[in-house]
């Protein structure tokens, strides 16, 4: 399909959202709501990929495609992987605290189901479930006192394609109340922490998709999904050493998810590298009935084969020419990080059929941003304004944010809207008019337009006391053009090794409980300044 059609459907749709059209899909937690009837997409092959000696020796350390691998080639079990990850749940989950809840039982029955009959491309593979998505008898919480004791009857649509495709949930990813920063107690204590700094709780491993994005990088699940409206997939990733996707809105369902904001909640994968992000995002890609958002798109490319590096003669080179842009603030900012970004440029404009232009902003780019992002708040309020008026004190820590909301008055959402519109055509008339993706410092704007976006590893850099921490970059692209971004990411992640390492274990709980460093607390004021 053209990028010209691509744009005009997903005009429309971004139309049609912002007039609320599609708002019965925000809320459906209660019974009443039918469970999901989905149409699957393309039949999603796993291609056989050379496994790496180290998942060879320790089943944890594997890419979801390494793991098919092994089990297609019965070098594995579903049953042995499911347990040395349940292994090291049991070990490090009282130090990672990526979990809101464990589902071992069930995964190791879903485990000798798979050994049985090995069904679907994901058979067999250990997944988080970020815990605002509905999971069938599993406390669905969104880590918040409004939704404390909820059990969905039904799974959300991306959890039952995930089950659909064999995958294994092993547990429910912890994450900021509502959704809304890094995860923590309602009452702003910190949980989860960085995998990467486990003793150290106030790095940050990135919010709200905290507990997805900690369960893969400690190697407690082999993949995992989360959700974005601020950032909150490829912000997780580029913190913890991780390859997030952020489809365009409606490429994947958010129904069955709490929501936050209904024009900007997406759902997408947290993974290991761009590989498995593709194979994730192939599954819960397709129309949904339940989720208007998803019905008249595009079809879906071959999201996989996108994701597999192309060679030439032995040398890695882009699947397609392609234009990527470089904004003004990209080399701004701190020394080490800028080190990383200079060395990204280099090793992308060294990939035949890589070619970098600078870009520029408009003028009013800063006052579109900002202005347009403050609508956002009277989005989420409204649906849980029964919440509000009950007890506010069901909203713990994140109650400042929710109660902005209720200060934004109609013209202000109206001239948000506008700014959204203005800003979307910079974006696509613009910015995007030299470039085929863009690299961006943050999530935004392409974040909160619906438009996708890709976060992958480029080094590490020093953190207060801790001499190596993960920095990621994103690249944002068109409308329905998660394929070119996946083409990007595996030429860069051929040419590089970050993606493949990996943190050092935690110490023992014992001797983790001997030097436990005091785990801070949030006040209203931070949560409201860094919400998503």
């Amino acid at each position: 399909m053209s990028r010209g059609l691509n744009r005009r459907v997903f005009l429309a749709g971004s139309a049609a959202a912002a007039a609320g059209t599609v708002a019965a899909t925000a809320i459906p937690w209660t019974a009443a709501h039918a469970a999901p009837a989905f149409q699957q997409g393309r039949p999603v092959e796993v291609p056989d990929v050379d496994v790496r000696p180290a998942a060879r020796a320790d089943l944890t350390e594997a890419t979801l495609a390494e793991a098919v691998t092994l089990l297609r080639r019965r070098a594995t079990s579903a049953t042995e992987l499911v347990e040395a990850h349940l292994a090291r749940i049991a070990a490090f989950e009282p130090t990672y605290q990526a979990f809101n809840a464990i589902t071992a039982d069930a995964a190791r029955d879903a485990a000798k189901a798979a050994d049985r009959r090995r069904s679907g491309p994901l058979a067999g593979i250990p997944l988080c479930i970020k815990d605002n998505y509905f999971t069938a008898g599993v406390e669905t919480t969104a880590n918040s006192f409004v939704f404390e004791g909820f059990v969905p009857p039904y799974d959300a649509t991306a959890v039952a394609r995930l089950k659909a495709a064999g995958g294994i949930v092993v547990g429910k990813g912890q994450m900021g109340p509502l959704a809304t920063t890094r995860a923590t107690l309602p009452n702003g204590t910190v949980t989860t922490v960085n995998a990467w700094t486990p003793q150290d709780p106030s790095v940050d491993p990135g919010g709200s998709s905290t507990g997805p994005a900690t369960a893969v990088a400690g190697r407690l699940a082999c993949s995992s999904i989360g959700t974005q409206t601020g950032g909150s997939i490829v912000g997780p990733s580029n913190q913890q050493n991780l390859t997030g996707l952020k489809p365009t809105m409606g490429r994947t369902s958010i129904y069955g998810i709490i929501p936050l904001s209904y024009t900007r909640d997406h759902s997408g994968p947290l993974a290991r590298d761009v590989l498995d992000a593709a194979i994730m995002t192939a599954v819960l890609a397709g129309p949904d009935p339940n989720d208007a958002r998803t019905l008249g798109l595009p079809a879906v490319p071959d999201l996989v084969a996108a994701a597999l590096p192309v060679r030439k003669k032995g040398k890695v080179v882009l699947r397609r020419s392609t234009t990527i842009g470089v904004p003004p603030d990209f080399l701004t900012g701190n020394a080490a990080v800028v080190a990383l970004r200079r060395t990204l440029l280099d090793t992308l404009a060294a990939i035949p059929g890589a070619k970098l232009v600078d870009v520029t902003y408009p003028a009013d780019w800063g006052l579109l941003t900002g202005t347009f992002n403050a609508i956002r708040l009277s989005e989420r309020t409204e649906p849980f304004l029964p919440y509000l008026k009950q007890d506010p004190k069901l909203f713990g820590v994140s109650l400042l944010s929710w109660l902005q909301g209720l200060f934004l008055s109609g013209d202000e959402w109206i001239t948000g809207q506008r700014a959204k519109h203005h800003l979307l055509r910079e974006v696509l008339d613009g910015v995007l008019s030299t470039c085929d993706v863009l690299l961006q410092t943050g999530p935004v704007p392409f974040d909160i337009l619906g438009l996708p976006e890709l976060g992958l590893p480029i080094g590490f850099a020093p953190v207060g006391a801790n001499p190596a921490v993960p920095v990621g970059a994103i690249l944002g692209a068109g409308p329905y053009e998660e394929d070119r971004l996946l083409e990007v990411g595996a030429a860069y992640q051929a040419v590089t090794d970050w993606h493949t390492r990996r943190p050092a274990d935690p110490a023992p709980p014992a001797a983790a409980a001997r030097s436990a460093t005091v785990r801070p607390r949030l006040t209203p004021e931070e949560v409201a300044a860094t919400t998503a």
